[in-house]
């Protein structure tokens, strides 16, 4: 089935156009629907020789379901999981764990689809930013949760291509960060959001009525979070022209204009003038103030570039061009070397908020993925690798922030999937600088962060009875903020399975995990665990 998405000015254009030409892929029928109960014993030490933690273990209680149903019409892919953890350490308390994702898609008619998506994982909230959640101490966790939903549609009128697209996205933090660890809430704050992004397009492909290729679109997003009332309002338009160069080359290019608009309330106030909290740290709203603008900008917005396609398997783009105020880069790599392999580069630059960036990475994921859930947390993190590229949540999910900010950066991913073997390699880099000029988030304003992470997957079956799978996993955060510490964080884990039954299911895992924060003598742990699963 094809899979098309809600777009942002920089992504549509020829490539928007041409994007819905390639045939749609033929579903075979599948059901698999696997419900499961669980439980597992876990042990974490310090191996780093300090002593200054003590040994953690605690027994999980998990149910939980993986499903992939496939038909002519319909697509529904589920890795879902509820865990109770009960903690036998004095220092440490019970905790709930759910965590997941869902990807779901069906055609209501001809050109008609309706998609969603939705994840639940947990980060850190103790100054660690990026860390691996396992390891975090009682308190010191929060639930993230992420959705998506839409209708697209794409038609052939005539010589004209038509495509229109909505998303709804609702994005929640449960808790607020730990400020007593050097968390921010004037950043790290983030409540909940929702969001809405439309787009449409009309264009005729190079050699149609004309030697070149046109397409006109237009679109409008707009997000309102609950932290201050916060608003995000963009609009804008374009025409874009693809001039072929050669039989696989074509010259690009596209000029419009964008206004957007990002508006907040000012925070309720105590008598010295000090913004008024609320126990989870985030900031109380004064409802009679009024809004207030912490970006503004209008603009006429332009790139070039070029467009490479030698075969149906490879693609290439690259546009240098104007946008939010300043020159802007973006680009894509796409290569299928075969149909069990696929190589995915994206060079990015957007106007970004957690929750947009997170239904984002949540929309992107591909097709069959495949995710390994950490087996000591019961999180899921890092990449998820598919027939189609990589979706990877560990660097947005290490910016919970509560201001808009500038977004610029490079991610790459290759994944194979080859009899046995499935495996993975997703890295990239971000940068997000932040934007703000009202009294809230003035103090912030230009001020930069940096995250570089990298994950690895594996996955091997032994035999109809058995395999194994691991992670790799490394990130580094660097911050600019005042107060906020920078964390590197590098460790890996692997998990043995054998099917004891034919519904009773053995699992033995350990794992190696360093951090450093600064200010904070490192540690090394070890963690191992082992359980049993019962399929239904």
């Amino acid at each position: 089935m094809r899979r098309v998405h809600c777009l942002s000015a920089s992504a549509l254009g020829p490539l928007f156009v041409a994007s819905f030409l390639a045939p749609p892929a033929h579903a075979e029928r599948k059901m698999e629907l696997h419900p499961y109960l669980g439980i597992d014993q876990t042990v974490v030490g310090d191996l780093s020789g300090g002593g200054n933690r003590e040994t953690l273990t605690y027994t999980s209680a998990v149910v939980g379901v993986n499903a992939h149903i496939e038909n002519r019409t319909t697509e529904v892919q589920a890795n879902v999981a509820y865990q109770h953890q009960f903690t036998w350490s004095g220092n440490s308390g019970d905790s709930d764990v759910v965590s997941g994702l869902l990807q779901a898609r069906t055609t209501l008619a001809r050109g008609l689809q309706l998609e969603g998506g939705a994840l639940a994982t947990r980060v850190r909230t103790d100054g660690f930013t990026g860390a691996n959640g396992s390891l975090a101490g009682p308190g010191s966790r929060a639930h993230v949760y992420s959705l998506y939903a839409g209708p697209t549609y794409t038609a052939l009128i005539g010589d004209l291509n038509v495509n229109a697209a909505y998303r709804f996205g609702y994005n929640r933090v449960e808790s607020g960060f730990d400020a007593a660890f050097g968390g921010t809430p004037l950043l790290d704050s983030f409540n909940d959001s929702m969001t809405h992004n439309a787009t449409a397009s009309i264009g005729v492909q190079p050699g149609i009525l004309l030697p070149i290729g046109i397409a006109a679109s237009v679109g409008y997003a707009r997000e309102d979070a609950s932290q201050l009332d916060q608003r995000y309002d963009d609009k804008w338009g374009r025409v874009d022209v693809t001039v072929p160069l050669t039989d696989d080359l074509a010259a690009i290019g596209g000029v419009g204009y964008q206004a957007i608009k990002i508006s907040n309330r000012d925070a309720l106030r105590d008598a010295t003038g000090t913004p008024v909290r609320d126990g989870n740290g985030r900031f109380i709203t004064d409802p009679a103030s009024p809004r207030l603008l912490s970006y503004d900008n209008e603009e006429v917005i332009w790139d070039v570039g070029v467009l490479w396609r030698p075969s149906r398997r490879t693609s290439l783009s690259l546009t240098y061009g104007h946008r939010y105020g300043s020159e802007s880069v973006r680009g894509s790599f796409n290569w299928q070397p075969d149909r069990n392999s696929t190589v995915n580069i994206s060079i990015f630059d957007s106007v970004d908020s957690f929750g947009r960036a997170l239904n984002g990475n949540l929309a992107n994921l591909p097709d069959n993925f495949v995710v390994n859930r950490n087996p000591f947390s019961g999180d899921i993190s890092g990449c998820a690798f598919g027939a189609t590229g990589a979706a990877c949540f560990s660097d947005t999910l290490s910016g919970i922030r509560t201001a808009n900010y500038r977004n610029r950066g490079i991610v790459g991913s290759y994944s194979r999937r080859a009899g046995p073997w499935n495996y993975g390699i997703g890295l990239g880099y971000s940068r997000r600088k932040f934007l703000g000029s009202d009294p809230v988030f003035a103090s912030v304003n230009g001020v930069r962060e940096e995250n570089y992470f990298a994950a690895a997957q594996l996955g091997y079956a032994i035999d109809e009875r058995s395999g194994i799978n691991g992670n790799l996993y490394a990130n580094k955060f660097d911050s600019g903020i005042a107060g906020v510490a920078d964390v590197f964080n590098a460790g890996a884990y692997l998990n043995y399975y054998r099917l004891i039954s034919r519904r009773l299911q053995g699992n033995a895992s350990v794992g190696l995990d360093h951090v450093e924060r600064s200010g904070v003598d490192s540690v090394l742990s070890g963690l191992a665990q082992i359980g049993v699963r019962y399929q239904f």
